[in-house]
């Protein structure tokens, strides 16, 4: 569970997912214009959809969440800033119709 506290920022240009820790703090940065140390949550898409990553800094170190959808997208808000329940429907993605119908 995130506490309310914490504030989860979305990039919605589509990130390199090559990219590691300094990259996508860079990205957090440069992009969203925030401090990737503060304690917040970011979140980046690759270009197709279907690759997120979540980048947060736990007192000493980063951290990364990967995932990596099979027949889905993720779907960004048009927030910058979201809430934990919002972070919940990105992660679980939107099934891409046309991989339903060839798995029916």
């Amino acid at each position: 569970m995130i506490p309310s506290s914490v504030r989860i920022f979305v990039c919605s240009e589509p990130q390199d997912m090559r990219r590691s820790f300094d990259g996508l703090s860079r990205a957090a940065a440069e992009h969203l214009g925030e401090d990737p140390r503060g304690g917040a949550l970011f979140c980046f898409v690759n270009k197709r959809g279907n690759r997120l990553k979540v980048l947060w800094f736990d007192r000493n170190a980063f951290c990364i969440l990967y995932k990596k959808l099979h027949g889905a997208k993720f779907v960004l808000p048009d927030e910058r800033v979201i809430d934990a329940r919002a972070l919940t429907h990105v992660l679980r993605g939107v099934e891409n119709d046309r991989q339903t119908r060839l798995h029916a």
